[in-house]
């Protein structure tokens, strides 16, 4: 009931933001030029479904985003769970990784461009830079954060590394590793966009940029509310996987 209840409190405040977006257009305090009310953009985006081709740069986006998150994500669990639970090994590679990743994935946009051309795998590249880092960095975390009387258990019980690695120190640091999937999840969805913007890739990012440059509001605000519906299917997904995977984190009633 508590549940049902604040869902319908978020879909009150959403129906309020839209209401208000709404009369701000209808007064016209900002030129409907470049604030179109949620009417117009709406049916933008159905235009953009029956007589454009937005379907096909929605599809362009979500390729992007999902190749390069999912090559960031093998890559940076894989890499973390080997580095998280080696001592010496964050000795080594610790400074290495504190240096390249504050690096802007931006800034290697023209490296990549240098590399593949203007092409999706330009883009994959780039994107799989950029969201590699806060999945790499919560998984050395959450290895790193593993109790360390478990170890002691494991190896009173004489289990391989393997063993130790999926018994015991997965489970253990799957909040943290969840929580780099999520945040590399978003990560890409910007860069998608930004490489979409620059390379010309068929995609929203190019959708928005050219609807801007020729003064279509509403085709831009459509293109910007298919972005945010991404991110939001895209977190629900995610929420749903970590509720399967973490279940027994979940309260006993007692």
């Amino acid at each position: 009931m508590k549940t049902l209840l604040w869902r319908f409190a978020s879909l009150i405040v959403a129906a309020a933001f839209v209401a208000a977006w709404q009369i701000l257009a209808n007064l016209k305090l900002v030129s409907p030029v470049f604030l179109p009310g949620p009417d117009r953009a709406w049916a933008a985006l159905m235009h953009g479904f029956a007589a454009s081709n937005l379907a096909a740069k929605l599809g362009g986006t979500i390729a992007h985003m999902l190749e390069g998150w999912l090559i960031a994500s093998i890559a940076g669990v894989a890499l973390g769970a080997l580095i998280g639970s080696s001592r010496l090994m964050r000795a080594y590679f610790g400074p290495l990784l504190e240096f390249l990743r504050p690096l802007p994935a931006s800034a290697i946009i023209p490296l990549a461009i240098a590399i593949f051309g203007f092409s999706p795998a330009m883009a994959v590249g780039v994107i799989a830079f950029g969201a590699i880092w806060p999945m790499l960095l919560s998984t050395v975390h959450g290895f790193a954060a593993v109790e360390p009387r478990l170890y002691e258990v494991a190896r009173a019980l004489h289990l391989s590394r393997w063993q130790v690695i999926v018994k015991i120190a997965l489970p253990s640091a799957l909040p943290d590793i969840l929580a780099g999937l999520r945040l590399g999840l978003t990560v890409s969805l910007i860069l998608a966009v930004v490489c979409e913007m620059i390379a010309g890739l068929d995609g929203l990012g190019q959708w928005v940029l050219v609807a801007a440059r020729m003064f279509r509001s509403p085709d831009l605000f459509a293109g910007v509310i298919l972005l945010g519906a991404i991110g939001f299917v895209g977190a629900l997904a995610l929420n749903a996987l970590e509720r399967r995977l973490l279940v027994w984190r979940a309260p006993t009633r007692g």
